[in-house]
């Protein structure tokens, strides 16, 4: 049986592999994967630029993803796992789809809404409070955003 800290980093290092294919299509590499009972349901990457949908980003990719394949916009009991922290559009989506668990490798300090500019995922404020665990695999997510806009630059 694994421990939850091995299934943690299994999970995240899923969703770096959909970051990178985020990059591949010139995005910003973040990617994203919901699991319930330890099994994937969905999964997404940034497509804001493709898609030409400022709302395109892999958290609500994979929100949308998972509500249709449990038949269901209410996600009780899932985990959201995503290489950065969500900004404060997608944490409003994650309370309003009742997500249980956030789990984040990197920090975003100048929109992070988990606990780095906003704490939305855990307000009182709110109907609903979001467990929240940051730092898996947090140096391979935080590389890939620095080499990624090293190269725009």
């Amino acid at each position: 049986m694994t421990t939850q800290f091995e299934d943690d980093e299994k999970w995240m290092t899923h969703a770096i592999k959909l970051a990178e294919h985020a990059e591949s299509i010139d995005e910003v590499p973040v990617g994203a994967v919901i699991v319930k009972d330890n099994k994937i349901i969905s999964a997404g990457w940034n497509q804001p630029i493709t898609s030409n949908d400022p709302t395109a980003h892999a958290e609500v990719i994979a929100l949308r993803a998972a509500a249709q394949a449990i038949e269901n916009y209410r996600l009780v009991d899932t985990t959201l796992y995503v290489t950065l922290e969500p900004c404060a559009m997608c944490a409003g989506a994650l309370i309003h789809a009742r997500v249980k668990r956030v789990v984040f490798g990197a920090t975003d300090p100048r929109t992070g809404a988990a606990g780095s500019m906003f704490n939305i995922l855990n307000t009182t404020k709110l109907n609903h409070t979001i467990e929240v665990e940051h730092g898996v695999l947090e140096k391979e997510c935080a590389q890939l955003l620095k080499e990624f806009f090293k190269k725009k630059r």
